[in-house]
């Protein structure tokens, strides 16, 4: 900083000096403010380039993980749709299996086996209604044709986790066709209950598979929540001011903002001092 001389009265330096200070702490004291009326600390790039920079990178992270969130909430409502229908499926298998159970006895006569025969096909019918209207966005969910889909797990494309239901819900895949559950005879009957118990086996597997993936989503929901969190504050210790300090800041630019005034006045009269050499 030059320093002036008190006797060259046509370039005040101590003016400019205290100007410059003046100035220089307005500047310093706009940006504190604005700091306290925003809550953030970069306000433009220029603020802290680098900062800036990183903060724009976790912010894009941050908004990634709450697309995945959705992803992976999406995919927890769709399995659980899926097996709403698969216990229902389920259910009906036992339904049948008790009416085929019926019919192993002798003591069921040619009309109560007729009788049960229309029940089991009222149940197939069922079974087969459920496994066709089953489907979320457009997809059926329990034809056999919901394989390998990614569910997307995190910020980038690359984070996505493969799901499946394999099992065709069909009567023919689960081998429960109202042709194979014959009922007609004692002997027949013990047959179908074979078939029975297989399709509720297949049945069950699936329905374990299901919530395992439910389970494992529901998992991955809670870290991607924990981590959007995390993100959210490491991108705040970059970006969101610190009101207490900035406002113990800002009152101490404003004194020097009075102090630097003081100055400028004072450096505007010292040239007044030369006149007294003319008295």
């Amino acid at each position: 900083m030059a320093i002036g001389d008190i006797t060259r009265i046509n370039t005040n330096i101590g003016a400019f000096n205290a100007l410059n200070s003046l100035r220089s702490i307005g500047q310093q004291l706009s940006a504190s403010q604005l700091r306290l009326q925003t809550g953030k600390r970069i306000n433009q790039a220029s603020d802290d380039p680098a900062g800036f920079s990183i903060a724009s990178k976790l912010t894009s992270r941050s908004r990634g993980l709450a697309v995945a969130l959705d992803s992976v909430g999406t995919s927890i409502n769709m399995f659980s749709i899926a097996e709403g229908s698969m216990q229902a499926i389920h259910d009906d298998l036992l339904d049948i299996r008790d009416l085929v159970l019926k019919a192993t006895s002798d003591n069921m006569g040619t009309t109560e086996r007729q009788t049960l025969d229309k029940r089991i096909a009222d149940l197939t019918d069922e079974v087969t209604r459920l496994r066709n209207s089953t489907s979320f966005n457009g997809l059926n969910l329990l034809d056999g044709t919901f394989t390998n889909k990614n569910v997307l797990t995190g910020s980038e494309t690359t984070d996505v986790s493969t799901v499946s239901i394999s099992q065709d819900f069909s009567l023919a895949s689960l081998g429960v066709t109202t042709a194979s559950l014959a009922v007609d005879t004692v002997a027949n009957a013990s047959i179908s209950l074979s078939r029975i118990d297989t399709a509720l086996t297949s049945v069950r597997t699936s329905i374990q598979t299901v919530g395992s993936m439910s389970g494992r989503l529901q998992t991955m929901q809670a870290n991607i929540s924990s981590a959007i969190t995390n993100t959210e504050a490491a991108k705040s210790r970059i970006m969101d001011a610190d009101v207490a300090a900035e406002q113990v800041n800002s009152v101490r630019l404003q004194i020097l903002q009075q102090l630097a005034t003081a100055q400028l006045a004072q450096a505007n009269s010292s040239p007044m001092q030369i006149m007294a050499l003319f008295r």
